[in-house]
């Protein structure tokens, strides 16, 4: 009986010694991670908010090697089977801006311009209609968020048939084409010229004559 005892107490012994080592392994790997993980949290918060969208941000589907399904052939002899297109006030506006910005381009460039603009309608950085997001800053020569809105030279529709594209265009941007060419732009500049944000804006696209960026979006760290 005595012997039998004495097996107990060792066995409960042994028990407690057990969990009582695996409980403190368990706390000294929690606080050997705990601190791994503050030191990733610092390297990630000293990281330029541009540089951490450029490696977090996807590049478009078509740098990626993956089919789109939008439904939209870019070319001209696609837009020309295309109805006449008509619309409201902010239709007149996107196809004026288009017209104005990109008429010279090809389908595929005009579509990416206005993408541009719609992208600027989605964020809560920019207004939310489309002839807001536009006409924004104009009043200020040369300050303006689209420089014919303010270059102080009349705006006159000389070209007809360039009229028609864009239209189209702008007719089926607004009524829900995808846009998927320049990878959630919402700035662009042509390649004659290199503003200062383009430093450190994530570059998302190359079409045509412009440059096409995302601008980043800062979030918060612990």
């Amino acid at each position: 009986m005595m012997m039998l005892n004495i097996l107990r107490a060792a066995c409960a012994a042994a028990v407690v010694v057990c969990f009582g080592s695996a409980a403190t392994a368990d706390n000294i790997l929690a606080s050997r991670l705990g601190a791994l993980l503050g030191q990733e949290r610092q390297a990630v918060a000293i990281v330029p908010d541009a540089r951490m969208a450029a490696l977090t941000s996807l590049p478009p589907a078509e740098e990626r090697g993956l089919a789109t399904r939008s439904g939209v052939v870019y070319d001209r002899e696609f837009l020309s089977a295309q109805p006449q297109a008509t619309g409201g006030a902010q239709w007149e506006c996107l196809a004026e801006a288009l017209y104005f910005e990109a008429r010279g381009e090809s389908v595929r460039g005009i579509f990416a311009v206005g993408e541009v603009i719609l992208n600027r309608v989605d964020s809560k950085l920019f207004p939310d209609t489309l002839c807001s997001v536009i006409n924004q800053g104009t009043g200020r020569k040369y300050a303006c968020q689209f420089t014919y809105t303010c270059d102080g030279l009349a705006e006159t529709i000389a070209e007809p048939r360039a009229w028609e594209r864009v239209g189209k265009v702008a007719r089926m941007l607004i009524d829900g084409s995808s846009r998927d060419l320049t990878g959630g732009a919402t700035h662009y500049h042509t390649r004659a010229v290199n503003p200062n944000w383009a430093r450190v804006y994530p570059r998302t696209a190359a079409i045509g004559s412009h440059y096409f960026y995302r601008k980043p979006v800062r979030t918060a760290s612990n």
